[in-house]
């Protein structure tokens, strides 16, 4: 069952399912989202992995922790092995999403051995090209000031939802839920929104990921365009592409029946030795 934890050493609250005998899966969740984006990726792997799902420093319960104007995506890396060595694991897999793959590659270039497997989704290892970092620039600076309006709420559903999605009878209650988590989030997210915009290029990091890696590419993902993934897929060494239509951002939000049971069986896969 899926619990919300809270650890006494100023760990933020998170979800972890505590099946200490299974093999453990990080889940890093997107900017603008939470840790419950994998409620039910969990639910679905029940009894097949451990889940921990941590809240990244700088978001909804973690606001107060952040004494500086951005958030950068090694302090958010130095954040979590923190986290992960406290909680004793030594070797996990990562399932990511937009800026946790942001993150999550960091991570695996950084200590390679302890990354089992990994599955990108929404993800990509470039800079935020200029054109694209000034409106985002811009868009930090209002939310900073003034909150999230309507407009600026629309603006975020449609960088993280694919039309084809928000068109969906099916989809409709998942991409509301979420609607509604944006319209009351604080505007002092502002530093961890900055971290993403200005995020500096992983791409020579690639090649010293070892794990092998799942990229999910939804053609119609505006924010981290399918040539983006292509590039990851490029440089990963062990690295397979999946490309997948009527999904744009969060493929795992969009359609979450495929993507989890093709996650799910991707983790669960033999490693080949070699």
């Amino acid at each position: 069952m899926v619990r919300g934890v809270r650890y006494d050493k100023g760990y933020p609250a998170m979800i972890d399912t505590s099946e200490t005998g299974l093999d453990a899966v990080i889940c890093l969740h997107s900017l603008f989202l939470s840790p419950h984006m994998f409620e039910d990726l969990i639910a679905a792997g029940a009894g097949r992995f451990r889940f921990i799902a941590p809240e990244f420093l700088g978001q909804e319960n973690r606001l107060d922790e952040v004494a500086s104007t951005i958030v950068t995506m090694d302090d958010a890396a130095d954040d979590l092995w923190r986290v992960i060595d406290e909680l004793g694991i030594e070797r996990f897999s990562i399932v990511a999403q937009s800026m946790g793959g942001d993150v999550a590659v960091r991570m695996a270039a950084r200590q390679p051995h302890r990354i089992h497997r990994m599955v990108l989704m929404g993800t990509s290892a470039c800079a935020e090209p200029l054109d694209q970092r000034a409106a985002f620039t811009g868009l930090v600076d209002e939310v900073a000031d003034k909150g999230y309006s309507e407009e600026t709420v629309e603006l975020l559903m449609g960088i993280l939802f694919a039309a084809s999605a928000r068109a969906s009878e099916a989809a409709e209650a998942r991409i509301q839920r979420w609607r509604r988590h944006i319209e009351l989030l604080s505007p002092r997210l502002a530093p961890a929104m900055r971290g993403v915009v200005e995020r500096d290029s992983a791409v020579d990091l690639l090649a010293s990921i070892i794990a092998p890696t799942l990229i999910v590419s939804g053609v119609e993902d505006h924010a981290r365009p399918p040539a983006w993934s292509d590039e990851l897929f490029e440089h990963i060494p062990d690295a397979e592409l999946w490309r997948l239509k009527r999904a744009g951002h969060s493929p795992l939000i969009e359609q979450p029946d495929i993507v989890n049971a093709a996650t799910l069986d991707f983790l669960d896969r033999p490693t080949a030795v070699a």
